[in-house]
């Protein structure tokens, strides 16, 4: 219940997805969420870290005209908001900002000014920002007082550490806690935010809001999920994963709590009521994956300008899973399969590409690639794994020409397991511009397919028999995945141990893992660096994914004893 020193703050969460770079694109959908946020009443905007210029910005903070464009776009957009109804209301908004370092900063707009600034002492995963500026004039400040309500601010990370920014909160006594969040998905980390936003809670005594972006950039991707915890660490809104929103909360302060740093003139206005707060449920794990990889093909095809995607479809289950994602992500009329059998394709191949393209309704061809490896095999004599490699790269090769003659982005198929080992053929099936699955082992990638299939109705999307037959490359007559690999299900097993929970190899064993298995697993690993760092980029879903989290020297003679 209200006590006598509380008010209530009515503060629009808008969870956006800006496009990196497009400062006056982003600006438009900043002014949007503004005008939605004027009709509910909203006393205060909460927008995500460097919302105004996309995130992660990486060393294009370094540029001195972007830096000076970002600077100048943050003042005229107070300069909008303001002649669009909205200088009464308090809009947290992020961007970069500049001193003598790049900065990672929030602007507090009010009354068309940027009345301050608050900025992120360190930014650990992308090494750029590591300056710890606050509001205005040099002074350290973290809390403002608007109306009667002393508002403290926040970036990220700072809420992770147990010292620093937050920490030193607790002397000012705020009223409300704004966290503004560039925080990238990864399974089951959900939960992590949420205890921790609780432990803040506890530790301050005061409501906490925490706003996240949405949308993917390169190979990330940031589900949303904003929510909002009341001081006794009770989430009452929590916006959708991987939809952009405003989610309006009432939310109950102490007033004058504390001693503020900057003090805004200005009155909250009186809550009327009337306002839906929505608390989305929680998405089953097989969801929100399927959505993250959904997310992370289509904003990075849709912000890099591409009408349309085509892939390489075998009849097996990798190729028809990021198929059935590309349909979800851009709709059938922009994915294009094309069916590329060899001598040693099986009949079934065949079929099972074709009912999977139906199902699908997208567009495909046929082209047999028998001819074309004879010829090859003409001009140069090529045995054993050379001999088999020719049909991979002449499927990627078939497969970028149908990119530049027609200006698909071509996805490649490969899941982590394969990636990990190095089971893939260099400018075989390893080309392409994007890979949904890379972050998927393939234990997952079964998973994942008999939920798509269980979401469909009916028989589902992908042909059953591209899920349960034995996985194959077809190089070879009769050739299994397992005559090359240990069984997935064992793989897997290794494989996350060792490269998402960093184990090291003697431990695995001593965990019960066969000796001989660990060891074969390992070296696999180790040697395969070179592959992964030619590899098209791909969403990272995993707490540990190749190329973004995990880069091992190429040359190297270290070996796991």
């Amino acid at each position: 219940m209200p006590t006598a020193k509380s008010a209530p703050l009515r503060i629009a969460m808008a969870q956006i997805n800006p496009v990196l770079g497009d400062l006056a694109g982003n600006s438009q959908l900043i002014l949007g969420a503004v005008k939605e946020a004027l009709v509910s009443g909203a006393d205060v905007v909460l927008f995500s870290e460097m919302v105004l210029t996309g995130y992660p910005v990486e060393d294009l903070a370094l540029r001195p005209a972007f830096q000076s464009a970002a600077k100048k776009r943050v003042n005229e957009l107070a300069e909008q908001i303001e002649k669009i109804g909205g200088g009464e209301l308090l809009i947290i908004i992020g961007y970069l900002d500049h001193d003598e370092k790049p900065e990672n900063a929030l602007a507090a707009i009010h009354r068309g000014k940027v009345v301050g600034k608050y900025v992120k002492h360190h930014l650990p995963n992308y090494g750029v920002f590591d300056e710890f500026r606050n509001f205005g004039r040099g002074d350290k400040s973290l809390v403002i007082r608007f109306g009667s309500i002393d508002i403290a601010l926040a970036i990220c990370e700072d809420i992770w550490q147990e010292g620093g920014p937050v920490a030193n909160l607790s002397r000012a006594n705020p009223g409300i806690l704004l966290v503004a969040n560039g925080s990238p998905f990864e399974r089951d980390k959900d939960g992590l935010r949420l205890d921790l936003a609780r432990k803040r809670v506890k530790q301050l005594g005061c409501p906490l809001v925490y706003l996240n972006m949405v949308g993917a950039q390169d190979d990330l991707v940031f589900d949303g999920g904003s929510f909002a915890l009341d001081s006794a660490g009770e989430v009452i809104a929590r916006s959708e994963q991987f939809e952009s929103s405003l989610n309006i909360i009432d939310i109950e302060c102490e007033i004058e709590s504390g001693s503020p740093d900057l003090v805004l003139s200005g009155a909250i206005k009186k809550v009327q009521g009337g306002v839906k707060t929505l608390i989305a449920p929680s998405l089953s794990d097989e969801e929100e994956i399927w959505k993250a990889l959904v997310v992370g093909l289509k904003d990075y095809v849709s912000k890099n300008g591409f009408k349309s995607v085509a892939l390489g479809l075998s009849g097996g289950i990798d190729s028809a899973l990021t198929a059935t994602l590309a349909v979800d992500a851009l709709g059938k009329e922009c994915v294009y399969g094309l069916l590329m059998p060899s001598k040693y394709s099986s009949t079934h191949s065949i079929t099972d590409a074709k009912e999977l393209a139906e199902n699908l309704g997208i567009g495909h061809e046929i082209i047999e690639i028998g001819g074309i490896v004879s010829s090859f095999q003409s001009a140069i004599e090529l045995s054993g794994l050379a001999e088999e490699n020719i049909q991979a790269r002449v499927r990627g090769s078939l497969l970028m020409g149908l990119s530049n003659q027609r200006g698909h982005l071509i996805l490649a198929t490969g899941n982590k397991s394969e990636l990990a080992v190095g089971y893939s053929t260099l400018y075989g099936d390893a080309v392409g511009g994007f890979a949904p699955i890379k972050d998927i082992f393939k234990v997952d990638i079964w998973r994942l397919a008999r939920w798509r299939n269980s979401q469909a109705g009916g028989k589902g999307l992908i042909p059953v028999n591209s899920i349960e037959k034995a996985p194959s490359a077809e190089l070879s007559p009769g050739q299994r995945d397992s005559d090359s690999l240990p069984d997935y299900e064992l793989l897997d097993q290794v494989l996350k141990l060792y490269i998402e929970k960093n184990i090291d190899a003697t431990k695995i064993i001593a965990s019960g893992f066969e000796k001989a298995l660990v060891d074969r697993v390992v070296a696999m690993v180790d040697k395969a660096e070179y592959k992964r760092r030619q590899y098209p980029p791909g969403p990272k879903v995993s707490p540990i994914a190749f190329g973004k989290d995990r880069r091992l020297p190429m040359t190297s003679r270290w070996k796991e004893s």
